[in-house]
């Protein structure tokens, strides 16, 4: 139990909720399939139940839940009055869809509180908070394109794009399998462990570190879109020339991080393993390489993302007709914005599990960090 609290998300969004209420109805004269009185009523109360409920001296677990249901609940309800009536949104409309979200809004900040004993609700709570965050962003970009009636070249809604997504699997497989499985993984399997050897070597030999880490930085500036073309000319129109551009991309900031982290362990632990007379191997195997891991994995994560953008832009500038970049150039130029936005959405998919895999082996990996103890 806690004390009676007025929060300013729940106060605007009961505020919106009675505007709403006066300013009803939710479309404006025209539209063809405007809902039903019960319909209207069941979402303003849903909303106005829930904020009122969140100045209740509950528990923060169920005040959390009845905010997740009122907002959540009438935005369904707002979303599903919107069929046949695109583009004939109110002010209403917008007044309680500003509600439903500061209630989301608020849902999450009560969510934050709670600090559950058991491991797998900790879990489940960390999944929860970041993906009522991301179904509101879905929420308010479907609501405003079909409530506002946005052209749909300008920006498509999210139903749409899930539409194009569910009837374009077999062309949507061949490009992830000709981009991600083919230029992505190759590339940047080929150039991370490439940028690791060398950085190896530069630590050792002084020459290569002082020669080749200037040059990293200048081809780090160089622009993708002139490496491109350079490396289509150069391995041909297939995935080859996507997996070099990728090679280049991950190459030198897994060199440049490798060797900033081979140079951080102390002078204290390195003195430590001299009294073990250990030679240079074992001190880089035990000490410097466990304590440069989290620079790697830095620029593992790092390249997750430049090895997606390195080849989906490579295809811009030559390939065979397959592949996200070309699928996104191509259907561009025809006006199917629903197709370029269904390929940014598997890519951004992609590299997101690309990303949380290489998260998950660095919390495997460096357990023992700080960083990762405290998380």
């Amino acid at each position: 139990m806690r004390q009676i609290t007025i929060s300013w998300q729940g106060l605007i969004a009961l505020l919106c909720a009675f505007g709403a209420t006066a300013l009803l109805p939710l479309f404006a004269a025209g539209a063809t399939h405007p809902p039903s009185a019960g319909t209207v009523g069941l979402a303003v109360l849903l909303a106005i139940a829930a904020a009122l409920v969140s100045f209740a001296p509950l528990s923060t677990t169920l005040i959390a839940a009845v905010l997740f249901v009122g907002a959540h609940g009438a935005a369904w309800l707002l979303l599903g009055a919107l069929t046949g009536n695109e583009g004939f949104a109110a002010t209403a409309f917008f007044l309680l869809l500003a509600a439903c979200w500061l209630l989301a809004w608020l849902c999450v900040t009560e969510l934050s509180k709670l600090q559950p004993a058991e491991p797998t609700s900790q879990w489940l709570l960390r999944l929860l908070i970041p993906a009522i965050f991301g179904a509101w962003i879905l929420i308010i970009w479907e609501a405003v394109t079909r409530g506002g009636g946005i052209p749909f070249v300008i920006l498509p809604p999210p139903s749409a794009i899930w539409a194009r997504i569910a009837g374009s699997l077999p062309i949507l497989g061949e490009d992830v399998r000709q981009t991600i499985f083919k230029a992505v993984l190759i590339g940047y399997i080929v150039g991370c462990f490439a940028g690791f050897v060398v950085a190896i070597l530069a630590d050792r030999v002084a020459f290569l570190r002082r020669g080749l880490l200037p040059i990293g930085n200048m081809v780090s500036a160089l622009p993708i879109i002139g490496v491109a073309p350079i490396m289509v000319m150069w391995f041909g129109f297939d995935w080859q020339s996507k997996a070099a551009v990728v090679i280049i991309m991950t190459f030198f900031p897994m060199l440049v991080n490798t060797v900033a982290g081979l140079a951080a362990s102390g002078n204290m632990e390195r003195d430590l393993m001299r009294t073990y007379a250990s030679n240079d191997w074992q001190t880089l195997l035990k000490l410097r390489l466990p304590a440069a891991m989290p620079f790697i994995f830095n620029a593992l994560k790092i390249n997750s993302t430049l090895a997606m953008i390195g080849a989906i832009v490579a295809e811009f500038f030559g390939t065979p007709i397959v592949g996200m970049g070309f699928r996104i150039s191509t259907e561009m130029g025809r006006m199917n914005v629903d197709m370029v936005w269904a390929e940014i959405a598997v890519a951004a998919l992609a590299g997101s599990i690309f990303y949380g895999v290489v998260a998950l082996a660095e919390r495997a990996v460096t357990f023992w960090h700080p960083s990762i103890r405290g998380g």
